[in-house]
């Protein structure tokens, strides 16, 4: 197992164990909540390390068995942290906006990524010069649109077999979607969450991007270090 380096008074520096407000907590993540703080409930950062190790162990062997692990970020303030670590970890992501069916509907998503690395070669060989401009324009948006769509996951062949989600509450539906499918699911849990949609749940603060961050910094240094 490599040495993850975990230190509760880093993520206390970072703010991790802050959650939401109390009236907004759910049931099942009380036995994780260490006391409240101007009517705001905090997380107990132990319990935080614990769940985070758990995950970080799973995704060590994940990736060392030549597994996939897709990154998912629907917050637009995570958007660009979440393309950043996929393209640092060299693993699959989604940022942003997620398009339902991704995997109940791999098939179609997949003829989609074809034809937008089909139009991306033709573009890279020079192939679109011969259309008019207004043309080009509009093949250029195109691109633009794919790219968005799907360009942190043009290169995942098959559905992944984990998936990481930033926050368990606003990802429902993705994981609903991955249940349908056996991916098994990983994610941060706040204090308005639900800890049991998540096969690995991680409690913390899922609106920080310090927190946010230090997890998926973690996840970033475990999938490089699984692949040497």
């Amino acid at each position: 197992m490599a040495e993850n380096n975990l230190n509760v008074n880093e993520m206390a520096n970072i703010g991790m164990q802050f959650g939401h407000r109390t009236s907004r907590v759910h049931p099942k993540m009380k036995p994780y909540i260490e006391g409240v703080r101007n009517s705001i409930h905090t997380i107990n950062l132990e319990k935080t390390k614990e769940g985070l190790e758990k995950a970080l162990q799973y995704i060590e062997k994940l990736i060392s068995e030549g597994k996939t692990l897709l990154l998912v970020g629907t917050k637009i303030q995570f958007k660009g942290l979440v393309k950043e670590i996929g393209e640092s970890a060299k693993i699959p992501y989604i940022a942003g906006r997620w398009l339902g069916g991704t995997f109940t509907n791999f098939k179609t998503i997949k003829k989609r990524i074809e034809h937008f690395k089909e139009l991306e070669n033709q573009k890279l060989k020079g192939e679109l010069e011969k259309f008019t401009k207004k043309e080009r324009a509009k093949f250029d948006r195109e691109l633009a649109d794919l790219e968005e769509k799907f360009g942190g996951i043009k290169n995942m062949e098959n559905l992944p077999d984990a998936i990481f989600v930033t926050d368990i509450q606003k990802d429902e539906a993705i994981i609903r979607e991955a249940r349908k499918k056996n991916i098994t699911v990983i994610g941060i849990a706040d204090t308005n969450s639900n800890p049991l949609k998540a096969d690995y749940s991680i409690p913390a603060n899922d609106d920080s991007i310090g927190s946010v961050r230090y997890i998926l910094e973690k996840i970033k240094n475990v999938c490089l270090q699984s692949t040497k």
